[in-house]
């Protein structure tokens, strides 16, 4: 159910010139019956002046005879034909022109200080827009040189629990991006282990070969160290056997 238009004093006027009971009045103004009696006893609401829901149209005077008469009966508020105005969605920030002035300051300090932070929590939280946050991160901004980093919270350009909610919600995105990049390194490992053991794996079987290969080529050395020994030495029994030439001719012989 709806309540009337500033309860209390709605509820001070039904006291002082209705005879409905504490009960109905606390349920049509949404207020706690003992509170509607502290009102009657002029404990709460001194001097408050009261509010005629008849004159704003919503009550008549005829629910108010209804209830009256008997006290089970509830107050109903009228329907008005004036439209309810639609809730305003949220929009870009509001700043006053006074302080428009100070934003690439909290900017610069946010940047500094919490670089976890998004640059879409950081124009939530000040108001901006992504070229300017870009343009002070780079220091391309045409006012970089008297740039004086301040807290925005200082400045009142955010509160701090908008501060902290905001901070919060990056640290949470931090931490899940370090538990994907965790897992994602593990992995890598694993694949990179299994592919090392297939690779010692296959290294292994060819390692009896190689050796069999190396057998084989120390067997031809051999054989090749034992032809050119045999070949030196009957090199060196066929020199041993040459006859010189010319012969030496004998003294006794001659003459």
């Amino acid at each position: 159910m709806n309540a009337p238009l500033m309860p209390k004093a709605t509820a001070v006027w039904l006291v002082d010139n209705t005879a409905l009971s504490f009960d109905q009045v606390a349920d049509f103004c949404g207020l706690h019956a003992l509170e509607v009696q502290a009102i009657a006893d002029e404990e709460v609401a001194i001097g408050m002046q009261g509010l005629d829901p008849i004159a704003n149209g919503q009550l008549t005077r005829e629910e108010i005879s209804r209830c009256e008469a008997n006290t089970a009966e509830r107050l109903k508020l009228s329907m008005s034909d004036i439209p309810i105005p639609e809730a305003r969605g949220k929009g870009p920030r509001y700043t006053p022109l006074s302080k428009r002035q100070d934003k690439p300051d909290a900017i610069a300090w946010l940047l500094r200080h919490y670089p976890e932070l998004s640059d879409a929590q950081v124009g939530r939280i000040i108001g901006t827009t992504k070229p300017t946050i870009n343009s002070i991160r780079d220091r391309s901004h045409w006012n970089t040189p008297n740039l004086r980093p301040r807290s925005p919270v200082e400045i009142g350009l955010c509160s701090m629990e908008e501060l902290e909610n905001n901070l919060d919600t990056a640290r949470a995105r931090a931490q899940r991006k370090a538990v994907r990049e965790r897992k994602a390194a593990e992995k890598a490992a694993r694949q990179n282990g299994d592919v090392l053991a297939a690779a010692e794996v296959s290294s292994e079987k060819v390692v009896p070969e190689a050796s069999n290969e190396d057998g084989a080529s120390s067997d031809t050395t051999v054989w090749s160290a034992m032809a050119d020994s045999k070949a030196a030495g009957l090199s060196d029994e066929a020199e041993a056997v040459k006859p010189e030439w010319p012969p030496k001719v004998e003294e006794s012989d001659a003459s």
